[in-house]
């Protein structure tokens, strides 16, 4: 299936917006990890980004930033996926710690936000978006699964769908069961094909899980983020050349991405 990238987004350290992070992956400026900035949310007053988990302000910021770069203005008619092996290790950690306490305590508005679509409601209501949304996870495959689900969406339903991948560490005693050394998070707005002028990717499933291509510019720290398995294509879109990669997936098979001519 093809489809077209009318927008990215990343947000890490080193690789604060997309701007910064497509110049490192095409070679023309060095790694900088001292590079940070926190998500910038748009569409929500101060206070109300405050009271956001982490993992939705991180979410909706590289959402934000993907439709501001696809210049979409009207989100409405934007279907959204979000994917996350970890989704929000604080808050777990939290309820665990509450529920270690004698007598226990669970906080209904940490359960609450412990839920793996929190991002995407959050996203619904701050943005006012009536659009479907589909949260889903597949370990350290969801990035691959979110964009494959993604690119079906667009191609099935004709409409611009965006993707939204997102993993932070988690905190200890938790982070010695799933050590994530760096957060990651990033975001793509797919569509049919516009006859715009925009990149287009060719997606299919693969037997060949051969090295998807990590790029040499941004540490190999990284790839402990399970998210952060989208570098190898956001690589192949910031050099703009016609090339292939593939993103490991479920049984011995994987995902391949071609960035056509």
């Amino acid at each position: 299936m093809k489809v077209e990238v009318l927008g990215c987004a990343v947000c890490a350290p080193g690789l604060p917006d997309w701007r910064t992070a497509r110049e490192v992956l095409a070679g023309r400026t060095r790694y900088d990890r001292s590079l940070v900035r926190d998500a910038q949310i748009v569409a929500l007053p101060p206070n109300e980004r405050r009271r956001l988990p982490v993992t939705a302000r991180v979410a909706l910021g590289v959402g934000s930033e993907a439709l501001e770069n696809a210049q979409i203005d009207a989100v409405d008619g934007v279907a959204t996926v979000f994917v996350s092996c970890g989704s929000d290790g604080d808050i777990v950690h939290q309820i665990c710690d509450g529920l270690a306490r004698n007598p226990p305590e669970i906080s209904p508005t940490r359960f609450h936000n412990s839920v793996h679509n929190a991002p995407g409601g959050y996203w619904s209501i701050a943005l006012s978006s009536h659009a479907p949304s589909t949260s889903l996870c597949a370990f350290e495959s969801s990035f691959a699964a979110g964009l494959v689900e993604a690119s079906t969406q667009a191609l099935a339903e004709s409409r611009t769908v965006l993707l939204i991948a997102y993993d932070l560490p988690y905190p200890a005693p938790l982070s010695s069961l799933w050590n994530v050394a760096m957060p990651f998070s990033m975001a793509l707005v797919l569509a049919p094909r516009t006859g715009g002028g925009h990149q287009q990717i060719a997606i299919a499933m693969t037997d060949d899980r051969s090295d998807a291509g990590w790029p040499s510019e941004v540490p190999s720290e990284l790839l402990t983020n399970p998210a952060a398995a989208s570098l190898p294509l956001l690589a192949m879109l910031a050099r703009g050349e016609p090339a292939r990669v593939t993103l490991p997936y479920h049984a011995n098979r994987a995902v391949e991405v071609s960035l056509l001519p």
